[in-house]
């Protein structure tokens, strides 16, 4: 978990960001639910599940029961990050049933699910009204669901996630991320009706963290 900033180096400017936008988002909870909370990016350049993951454990640090979980099914990143094994995780759940499995990470309070074995039809699996039953059994079991996605821009799968999730936080990578593509990844995930919390700025100057939050 060598990247992990928040627990590296909790006090650098880095992990403070991070804490600041814990706390946007849980002032932002107190108007509307945010339970359920999907973090992805517009493009495959952003860093979206390292910061996904150090949000998670700033969570969890503060008293939350968090359930990270990874639903980037193309290219996951949470298993290795984490350093817990991959065999089962989302794909087998939606596909076989049954209870999560779920996995302890080191951090107490801070639970994983994993993306599970690759699956021959992502966008099929997570079409399948089986997704919404399943963030619904989650939500029993912790304070804070959050969901790492591939890239708006890429895959269709974030979108499908964010018309399931409470609320969406959209990873805009400093230098990185032209103004259009954070354009069209809004556009695309307002045609889902999904709920944008805010868009966040990693990578600037200052830090390699979290910099801005606006709702």
């Amino acid at each position: 978990m060598s990247n992990l900033i928040t627990l590296t180096n909790p006090h650098s400017p880095a992990a403070e960001a991070y804490q600041s936008l814990r706390t946007s988002i849980e002032f932002s909870s107190l108007e509307q639910s945010l339970k359920t909370l999907l973090v992805t990016s517009a493009d495959a350049h952003t860093d979206k599940s390292n910061a996904i993951a150090n949000l998670a454990v700033v969570m969890a640090e503060a008293g939350d029961k968090v359930i990270l979980v990874d639903g980037d099914l193309r290219r996951p990143q949470q298993h290795e990050i984490f350093g817990l094994h991959n065999q089962q995780g989302v794909s087998s759940w939606l596909t076989d049933g049954g209870p999560a499995p779920l996995q302890q990470t080191s951090v107490n309070r801070l639970q994983l699910l994993t993306a599970g074995p690759t699956h021959a039809n992502p966008v099929a699996l997570l079409s399948a009204r089986r997704l919404g039953d399943a963030l619904a059994e989650l939500k029993e079991q912790a304070d804070y669901i959050l969901c790492d996605a591939p890239p708006v821009l890429a895959v269709t799968d974030a979108a499908l996630w964010a018309a399931k999730v409470d609320g969406v936080v959209l990873l805009v990578n400093a230098g990185g991320t032209k103004r259009d593509q954070a354009l069209q990844a809004r556009q695309i995930l307002e045609r889902v009706h999904a709920h944008i919390v805010g868009a966040v700025l990693l990578n600037a100057e200052r830090n390699t963290a979290m910099l801005g939050y606006e709702g």
